[in-house]
This record gives C-alpha cells, structure tokens and sequence, in this order.
C-alpha cells in the first residue's frame, strides 16, 4: 500500500512540475511577443517620421526657393553680381 501511495505522490508532483513548465515556457514566449511588439511599434514611428519628412519634402520641392537652392548647389549657379566661390576639394 506505502508503494502505492508514493507512486500516486511521484506523478503529481511530476505533473505539477509538467504544469509549471508549461507556464513558464509560456511566460517567456509572451515576454519575447510584447518585446516584438515593441520594436515594431517603434519602427512604426520611425516610418512615420521619415514618411512625414519626405512629403514636406516633395511639398517643398515645387517652391521657387526650393528649386533655387537645388541650382545653386548641384549646378553651381549663381545670381546676378554675386561672387562665385570654387571649391577644390570636389
């Protein structure tokens, strides 16, 4: 009868330890989702600003000015009685 008893006592506690393995397996799996999670969140909003960035962008690019600036940095153009100034390092 004693063999009985602790047989019976040896699978529960087997099954508790089962049990809590399960639930601390499931623990990690969750903390590692809301890490994820977390992450996409934030590069969510990083696309978000870089987006929001490249349309006040292209907004800005059908300006005057705008286009001015474009001539005088990538054509080196200038306007009428400035001073043009090289630059040998490029």
């Amino acid at each position: 009868m004693k063999i009985k008893i602790k047989w019976k006592n040896i699978f529960f506690l087997l099954l508790i330890l089962y049990i809590g393995y399960i639930f601390i397996s499931q623990q990690i799996i969750m903390h590692n989702i809301k890490e994820q999670i977390a992450e996409r969140r934030t590069d969510e909003q990083r696309a978000k600003v870089k987006n929001q960035r490249l349309q006040d962008e292209v907004k800005m690019s059908v300006s005057d000015m705008y286009i001015e600036k474009l001539a005088r940095e990538k054509l080196g153009l200038i306007k009428q009685g400035e001073t043009p100034v090289i630059n040998n390092k490029n």
